[in-house]
């Protein structure tokens, strides 16, 4: 199965016998609003224009549980998150594309949720919103309730403690931007580094300019050079779980499946007792 599909390719399955269900969970950090001044409404600018059908997944409240100890985004409760996909029209045999505005991490987090849930076709639209070529739609669907049932465990999953261990044992992947790696600014959690033993690997050196991966013997080349090429076993985390899921895609996009901390550094660092590395060096 492909992880992700192009404008062209998605218009194109639309039209056939058994068109995708189609999710928009635009979204995107905010420190402004980790500063208590309003954030990014991807509700409003769902109403503003969508791609045809699809329907508005909230991010901080369907595909993740409130923040705290487990982190700023941690796995949202299983019923509430079934509730959502299926108010959604997605069911087990339906394949489902999720986009978001362009950069990609909140339609990684629907996929890879959907994956450990247990669905079999999940695809995000490379490029997002921007590389839709269609015209948009301001209308609301109703889709049919679909029969979606999450089954937990589809894909591997890190706690802090898997975290810690793959890191001395594998290859763990820190998808932040490398400032906030070495420690040299945090401008959200609690502390600035890394988890010892962790490899600098920011997510936004997965795309192009565009916003769309790079082609998958590139992105192969680059996890290579960071040590990861599926053996040993790899995992990825992040802020809280979100552009981790876009590293994780994009590992997929290169053929080499990966392990997500969900809980990652907002759960890490929120623990004085964790340990913290600082500067380019993982340990």
């Amino acid at each position: 199965m492909k992880a992700i599909i192009t404008a062209s390719q998605l218009a194109d399955d639309l039209t056939g016998d058994n068109p995708p269900v189609l999710l928009d969970v635009r979204w995107q950090l905010s420190v402004a609003k980790a500063a208590g001044e309003p954030g990014f409404d991807g509700r409003a600018e769902y109403a503003a224009g969508h791609v045809p059908g699809a329907v508005f997944v909230d991010l901080d409240e369907e595909l993740a549980s409130a923040p705290g100890e487990r982190g700023r985004h941690p796995l949202p409760d299983t019923a509430v998150f079934g509730t959502a996909m299926r108010r959604a029209g997605v069911s087990a045999a339906r394949p489902v594309v999720v986009y978001d505005g362009g950069q990609g991490w909140a339609a990684a987090r629907a996929w890879w949720l959907l994956r450990w849930a247990g669905h079999p076709d999940v695809r995000v639209l490379d490029g997002g919103l921007p590389a839709w070529e269609g015209p948009l739609s301001t209308d609301v669907p109703a889709p049919a309730e679909g029969d979606f049932e999450p089954a937990p465990g589809a894909v591997g999953l890190l706690d802090a403690n898997g975290a810690a261990a793959l890191a001395r044992s594998g290859v763990l992947l820190d998808a932040r931007a490398g400032e906030r790696y070495r420690g040299d600014v945090e401008p959200i959690d609690r502390v600035g580094g890394h988890i010892p033993g962790a490899v600098s690997a920011p997510t936004n050196e997965n795309v192009g300019p565009d916003g769309r991966f790079l082609p998958a013997g590139d992105l192969r080349a680059r996890f290579a050079s960071l040590g990861a090429s599926g053996e040993p076993e790899v995992g990825v985390y992040c802020g809280s779980g979100v552009s981790g899921a876009h590293e994780v895609l994009a590992l997929a996009v290169a053929g080499i499946p990966a392990a997500l901390y969900v809980g990652s550094w907002s759960e890490w660092s929120s623990d004085p007792s964790r340990p913290v590395a600082v500067g380019p060096d993982p340990q």
